[in-house]
């Protein structure tokens, strides 16, 4: 298992918040996301069609996860990456909720969720991977700013 399929629970994160402190620092919608795991609509994300060019935060921590070099149109809904900016910037780890076998993925700085990976779908990207992350997880910092 490679560093970067970890499961968060064996590592505490590095950015530790009380539940009532991430409520202060997140809008519900955002905590929803981030702390309970849940998933914005499809095509109502801020970043699900944007081109900037940039580096995508976490929105709870402000860790660097994914850069606008990485991202793709996969028309799923959601904003697609095929690889993280540092293979350290996330953890996977499995989420079989819903009855399915998926691949979680959470920040590996304060283990907020931001989505899930899936593999072999065909998409014409160097590793056939589909970061699909909610797009209020994410803050982009535009390049040059």
């Amino acid at each position: 298992m490679s560093s970067q399929q970890q499961d968060p629970t064996q590592s505490a994160p590095k950015v530790a918040l009380s539940d009532s402190e991430w409520r202060e620092k997140l809008t519900p919608e955002e905590y929803a996301v981030l702390r309970q795991a849940g998933t914005e609509r499809p095509f109502v994300g801020e970043y699900t069609d944007t081109k900037t060019e940039g580096v995508y935060h976490c929105r709870a921590c402000g860790a660097e996860l994914f850069r606008s070099t990485e991202k793709f149109e996969s028309h799923c809904g959601w904003p697609s990456f095929f690889d993280p900016s540092d293979s350290d910037a996330v953890i996977l780890r499995e989420d079989t909720s819903l009855g399915m076998r998926r691949v979680e993925v959470v920040c590996a700085t304060c283990h907020s969720h931001l989505g899930h990976v899936f593999e072999g779908e065909g998409y014409p990207t160097p590793t056939d991977q589909r970061y699909c992350i909610n797009s209020i997880s994410l803050v982009l910092e535009p390049a040059g700013e």
